[in-house]
């Protein structure tokens, strides 16, 4: 794999060690975070380059990786006279790993394409766990010829990597993978109730229902904590509100009815107004305790 210029905008729990792991690759990465003491930190660690605009970051750059909050955020660092695309050259590729509307990607895919830049729509899944290890599962919605030129540079943060068809379908993908995570805390927070109310030890249903049908990751990793009432940690339902929000919008699109992910979407907003916003997906259980 012939090393790159790139660029990594927004250093937060995920884009942090995933902009580190193409610098260990032997890239030469420059950076942008809105908060540039973070980017000055990264910088020092990992011995790459932090910028204080996006424009500056992308310039020069083969390849634009983008990991920010929401659909806002992105367009906060693509457009405008500081942005991505105003120091992006013709013939290089924007990558965008934050989970959106997949309405904004077909949205920046025009973009890019107007100043004959390619894009690839490149959410992730595995937390932040899976970034600081480097095994990221990524979704991906773009041309096959433009895959094929970034697959082996998200590598260096990637368990897997696919193509899932044109602009969009990465993060339609990205719904559906939201959706099964829900309906699995679901079943798991009714699934402990009833083994807490039976007098069950958790770690061993854990440890027995781990290697069959049953078996999650949700199981694996929360199902304890859970149990424990721990949930300070994690990917917060303040995010998996947003991503439900893409969800429910993308199924009215279609015509389609989602009873349980509306339902799950509705136990979060009333854990929101009880101040758990920040808490990890799995104090979804609460809801359930709290009646």
């Amino acid at each position: 794999m012939s090393q790159k210029k790139v660029a990594f905008i927004g250093l937060g729990v995920m884009g942090y060690p995933m902009a580190g792991y193409l610098k260990k690759a032997g890239h030469a990465v420059a950076v942008y975070n809105r908060t540039e003491s973070k980017a000055r930190a990264w910088a020092e660690q990992f011995g790459g380059v932090a910028f204080t605009t996006p424009k500056e970051a992308a310039a020069g750059a083969d390849m634009v990786f983008m990991c920010v909050g929401n659909d806002d955020d992105v367009r906060s660092v693509v457009y405008g006279d500081t942005g991505v695309l105003a120091g992006m050259s013709p013939n290089t590729i924007l990558i965008d790993h934050t989970t959106t509307s997949a309405e904004l990607a077909l949205e920046l895919a025009q973009a890019a394409e107007a100043k004959d830049i390619d894009f690839i729509d490149a959410p992730v899944s595995g937390g932040q766990a899976g970034a600081e290890n480097g095994v990221l599962t990524i979704m991906c919605g773009g041309k096959p010829e433009v895959f094929a030129a970034v697959a082996p540079i998200m590598d260096a943060y990637a368990k897997s990597r696919s193509l899932m068809g044109p602009c969009g379908q990465g993060q339609r993908c990205k719904m559906v993978n939201q959706i099964c995570i829900a309906g699995v805390l679901q079943g798991l927070s009714e699934a402990l109730l009833l083994a807490q109310g039976a007098g069950l030890d958790i770690a061993q249903v854990v440890d027995v229902l781990k290697h069959g049908a049953a078996g999650s990751w949700q199981m694996e990793n929360r199902a304890v904590t859970m149990a424990q009432d721990k949930f300070d940690f994690g990917f917060a339902i303040d995010w998996m509100r947003k991503d439900l929000g893409f969800c429910l919008a993308e199924a009215e699109r279609l015509g389609l009815t989602l009873p349980l992910t509306h339902d799950v979407d509705k136990a979060y907003a009333g854990l929101q107004e009880q101040g758990f916003g920040r808490m990890d997906t799995s104090v979804l259980i609460k809801s359930l305790k709290n009646g």
